[in-house]
């Protein structure tokens, strides 16, 4: 092992880290800011006690995406200089937007949100949540965009004297396909790790309440209406994420054509596919010979790959041995090929466990549908674990894509092994990985145990309950205290 190989360790450490807690933050803040919404048009206590609860946990999350996120920044000056220098110009412009307009805009509402809520009239505060929601979908454009780049670079040159990417067109990196496809799959993909939190808190609570004397603290009392109101969280969550994961599997299939007329490799190696194919099936499950270019076993759906990769089940996809051939004429002689292992199954783990919390979501409108309630105690347990394997998916996802881009870290421009800091020693990195991985453990525990805290305590703990012999159903007028910590 020697420098570069722990410092792309080193990076996806870091990456996968903070992607736990992104698309809890981007789907979160929409879902708050239609509960404190619905609060606003009716009235309901109900929906007042759902924002300030989630609300709540939206807030720890964001707080630790943004500590995890300023890390991920330093990575860049501290083992990828040469990266840095070679695509800081064209970088510059979409992570200046992101910080100036995105985040800006997100952090200013949520301070604004988080305080004002005795102190800013009433609309004034629900756009507070809704700009930081804006800020917060909006700052993930400007960073997929600049990822975006480094898989398809475009609106730029390569300055001769000095060997650096120059941005020419900063719309062309904008507008950049794979950046507004890699955006919605993200986003969507976001809304279903989101919904499926809504999911697993609303059902762990009713668990708790509906088989009080087998998982509650002996003697402790279920707050009046909190079965009611959870059991509303629990539906809209499920509804959320059924939604999301329409558009996740509408906007996936847009990634594999881009994929297939971009970076070929990457879909090869993600199938699995050794040879150019007309009417290529779908893998689903292969054991190969990576040394020797073939599979031994292959199970496939028929014309399936085809079929996503050009609408077209008779669509010839290439294969790895013919795009490592058209790499090595193109670029000379080298091993362009990813690791097809991790490749393979990233995409069917992303897949998978992505579908699972998906029909779990469909199924559990069913069995909630006109008032009811699941039975069965393993069904909420069900729930709940839904969440952890749809932040899975979400991983597996970004390991495929950025997986799938090696051996470049700009594609056809450096390879990663040219873009480590020159004079970083082994010595160096391991020590720096080592620091990270502790101070990450430390604050898992720390969000872990916040989260917890929060979960356990419920929304009675913010909001009190109403007193239903003096209190009207409609609360809209009442005085609402900012955040109790």
């Amino acid at each position: 092992m020697d420098a570069l190989d722990l410092a792309r360790w080193q990076f996806g450490i870091t990456t996968v880290y903070h992607f736990l807690f992104v698309p809890l933050t981007i789907g979160l803040s929409v879902i708050v800011a239609c509960l404190q919404t619905a609060w606003h048009r009716t009235g309901k206590h109900e929906y007042l006690q759902a924002t300030k609860f989630f609300g709540k946990l939206f807030l720890i999350n964001f707080a630790m995406g943004v500590v995890t996120g300023i890390v991920q920044e330093f990575q860049f000056g501290m083992n990828w200089s040469e990266y840095s220098r070679f695509v800081g110009d064209v970088f510059g412009a979409p992570l200046a937007m992101e910080a100036l307009l995105a985040f800006f805009l997100e952090s200013t509402f949520i301070g604004l949100w988080i305080f004002g809520w005795d102190k800013l009239p009433r609309r004034v505060h629900l756009a507070c949540i809704w700009a930081a929601a804006v800020g917060t979908n909006l700052s993930a454009y400007f960073i997929l965009a600049a990822n975006a780049w480094m898989r398809h670079p475009v609106g730029f040159t390569v300055d001769e004297e000095t060997g650096r990417a120059r941005l020419t067109d900063i719309w062309a990196v904008l507008s950049n396909p794979h950046a507004w496809s890699t955006y919605l799959h993200v986003v969507a993909a976001a809304f279903i790790v989101a919904g499926l939190f809504v999911v697993a808190v609303s059902a762990f609570k009713l668990m708790r309440a509906r088989f009080h004397g087998d998982t509650g603290t002996p003697g402790e009392a279920v707050p009046a209406g909190e079965p009611g109101l959870f059991r509303a969280t629990l539906r809209t969550g499920l509804v959320v994420t059924a939604i999301a994961g329409v558009l996740v599997s509408l906007s996936g299939h847009h990634q594999a054509q881009l994929a297939h007329e971009y970076t070929p490799m990457k879909l090869a190696a993600a199938e699995a596919l050794w040879e150019s194919e007309e009417g290529a099936g779908f893998s689903l499950f292969a054991v190969g010979d990576v040394e020797n270019g073939r599979n031994h076993i292959n199970v496939q759906i028929p014309y399936l790959l085809s079929f996503l990769a050009g609408n077209d089940p008779g669509t010839e996809v290439d294969g790895i041995n013919d795009v490592q051939g058209q790499l090595e004429e193109e670029f000379g002689p080298g091993d362009y090929v990813p690791n097809v292992a991790v490749l393979y199954w990233s995409f069917r783990l992303m897949m998978g466990l992505g579908l699972a919390g998906v029909a779990l979501s469909v199924l559990g409108l069913w069995v909630t549908r006109r008032g009811r309630l699941p039975e069965r105690r393993w069904m909420y347990w069900a729930a709940v674990l839904a969440l952890p394997a749809a932040m899975a998916a979400n991983i597996f996802g970004w390991i495929l894509t950025e997986m799938g881009r090696q051996p470049w870290v700009v594609v056809g421009e450096l390879l990663t092994a040219a873009g480590v800091s020159p004079n970083v020693d082994l010595g160096e990195v391991a020590l720096s990985l080592s620091v990270f991985t502790f101070v990450y453990g430390v604050l898992a525990v720390v969000e872990a145990g916040l989260l917890w805290r929060f979960v356990k305590s419920g929304p009675s703990h913010l909001v009190p309950p109403r007193d239903s012999e003096s209190d009207t159903e409609d609360d809209s007028d009442t005085r609402v205290p900012a955040f109790v910590y």
